[in-house]
């Protein structure tokens, strides 16, 4: 497999399956196809074994629901990955039919890639099924549009058939390319040097200050927000907090001011998978082990 493709879930197992049938058309077939789940009940489960009989096998990483754990998972779905190269989304983000291939194409050593997506309002969000995404209406502009898109640039320029426009316009704009969980990639010997997500983390930039370890070890992020394009589906947030968003602040802040190129609490507390020193007591270890065979 030339890529492993990481989707973060949790309870949206009707959002999850739209997402999942976006991967069962892409026009690279050369990956494998992971579900990072954070404690969802069965009835995500049971969308992905449906999904897994109709389409493409899905290897379910999943740990018991104890809250906001979404690094954790993370990088338990990075450590069973079997792919040197790794793309990184949510179970709310529809890919375009040239996702995987875009994300392959634009890959360079020493690089991870900052995707893009276009925000969906609610009622187009709802509206779209299966048989949208499988005919590749969810991502198409036209259609998206005659259903109630609008008419911004952004998603005209991300959605348009003009991919030398789209290259210049990656070139050109001024925002600085981040590590965006809804859509990034990175090689996967580089995410584990830096020990991957921490996982003191919660909601809130958990994503940009994995990004900013990378940029501070030497890897360079390159921005690719107008080529490497998926939808992304409208829904609540009742996880978000001030005080969440405080909490990891604080944690990014440490690692920009003391250029930081690893965190202690990351994928170094999986010693069954990765060849790092463990971290855990017994007891931790056991746990870990034990929520790694669940989701097998």
């Amino acid at each position: 497999m030339q890529a492993a493709v990481i989707i973060s879930t949790y309870n949206s197992p009707q959002m999850l399956e739209k997402v999942l049938w976006g991967y069962a058309g892409q026009t690279h077939p050369d990956f494998e196809l992971l579900v990072a789940d954070d404690g969802s009940t069965a009835e995500t489960r049971r969308v992905i074994e449906r999904f897994s009989a109709d389409a493409m096998p899905v290897k379910h990483v999943w740990h018991p629901d104890r809250g906001f754990r979404k690094c954790t998972i993370l990088n338990r779905a990075i450590a069973q990955a079997e792919a040197e190269y790794l793309i990184l989304t949510d179970g709310d983000c529809i890919p375009r039919s040239d996702f995987v291939a875009t994300h392959l194409a634009l890959r360079k050593p020493g690089r991870f890639l900052s995707g893009g997506t276009v925000y969906l309002p609610k009622q187009l969000s709802q509206r779209i099924d299966i048989d949208d995404v499988v005919a590749g209406r969810a991502t198409d502009l036209r259609w998206l549009r005659a259903n109630g898109l609008g008419q911004g640039l952004k998603a005209k320029i991300r959605l348009g058939t003009h991919p030398r426009l789209q290259q210049i316009w990656d070139r050109l704009t001024p925002t600085h390319p981040t590590l965006n969980g809804h859509n990034t990639s990175a090689w996967r010997s580089d995410v584990v040097e830096v020990n991957g997500f921490d996982e003191r983390m919660g909601y809130g930039g958990l994503d940009r200050e994995m990004g900013e370890r990378l940029e501070n070890s030497g890897v360079v992020g390159t921005q690719v927000r107008h080529r490497a394009v998926c939808v992304h589906l409208y829904h609540e947030r009742g996880y978000e907090s001030a005080r969440g968003w405080q909490h990891n602040d604080a944690i990014r802040r440490e690692t920009r001011e003391l250029r930081l190129t690893a965190t202690a609490y990351g994928i170094s507390q999986l010693p069954a998978i990765l060849p790092f020193p463990s971290t855990q007591t017994g007891s931790e270890a056991a746990e870990t082990r034990q929520d790694l065979r669940r989701a097998a």
